[in-house]
């Protein structure tokens, strides 16, 4: 394998993250629920105020993975965190250490700014990540429910009254 260059995204890359992007929902039978635009992409990555970082795996200057992450907070640890919120690797490209690659990065980042963790969701139908995770020593947390309001409930709660 030739040499493989991981960095932070840059604004000429947003159009091969939404590509990616695209590439994993339609893996994860999600692609229903995709709207995000490449505006929407380059906003949150490069905007005034900033929501998400990405890292980018490229091999030969192509990209051929990301990992998009953003900082969270612990009350009882009092310490930031990080939150992997996507971590992709084009089919072509996976069984060659790019997705491990891109963790260790990100885990030198969380350390480098002070975090106590780094955690992320997985579907659970989604075997082959959960089987890549715990072969790096990840865990499983299964003692928190992940709650979602959008939509109109989130409409309608933030319409009530004060």
């Amino acid at each position: 394998m030739t040499q493989l260059h991981i960095s932070h995204a840059e604004a000429q890359d947003v159009p091969a993250i939404h590509e990616m992007i695209t590439e994993l929902s339609d893996h994860l039978g999600l692609a229903h629920e995709v709207v995000a635009t490449e505006a929407d992409i380059h906003n949150a990555l490069l905007g005034p105020q900033r929501r998400a970082e990405v890292l980018l795996a490229r091999l030969d200057g192509a990209a051929v993975g990301f990992a998009l992450y953003y900082g969270n907070y612990s009350t009882f640890r009092g310490r930031c965190g990080i939150h992997l919120e996507d971590l992709y690797v084009r089919p072509q490209m996976r069984g060659q250490h790019v997705g491990r690659r891109l963790l260790a990065e990100l885990a030198r980042i969380t350390l480098e700014r002070g975090c106590t963790r780094l955690e992320w969701w997985v579907l659970a139908e989604d075997e082959q990540a959960l089987a890549f995770y715990e072969h790096i020593g990840a865990n499983a947390k299964d003692e928190w429910t992940v709650f979602r309001l959008r939509g109109t409930a989130l409409q309608d709660l933030a319409a009530e009254e004060h």
